[in-house]
C-alpha cells in the first residue's frame, strides 16, 4: 500500500477527527475511504461522458421527436 500526505485545514482536520471518534474509526481509514469514494465516483463520470461523446460521434443519440416525447411524459401541461 502507497502512503501519501495530504495537508487539510485544522477546520477539516478537527472534524475528521470527531468523526473518527464517533464511527469508532481511524483518521487513516476514513480518509482512505473517502478518496476510494471519490475516485470511483470520477472514475464512473468520466467513464459515462467518454460513453455519451462516443455515442455523439458514432451519430446515436435521440431526435428531436423522441426527446420531446420523454419530456411529454414526465411534465404536466400547464392549466
Amino acid at each position: 500500500m502507497n502512503a501519501i500526505t495530504i495537508p487539510v485545514s485544522e477546520d477539516t482536520a478537527e472534524r475528521l477527527d470527531a468523526l473518527a471518534r464517533k464511527l469508532d474509526l481511524s483518521t487513516v481509514r476514513i480518509a482512505e475511504q473517502a478518496i476510494e469514494d471519490f475516485v470511483s465516483r470520477e472514475e464512473w463520470q468520466i467513464a459515462e461522458i467518454e460513453a455519451g461523446l462516443a455515442d455523439i460521434e458514432r451519430g446515436d443519440f435521440a431526435s428531436p421527436e423522441e426527446v420531446a416525447a420523454v419530456f411529454a411524459r414526465y411534465l404536466k401541461p400547464a392549466s
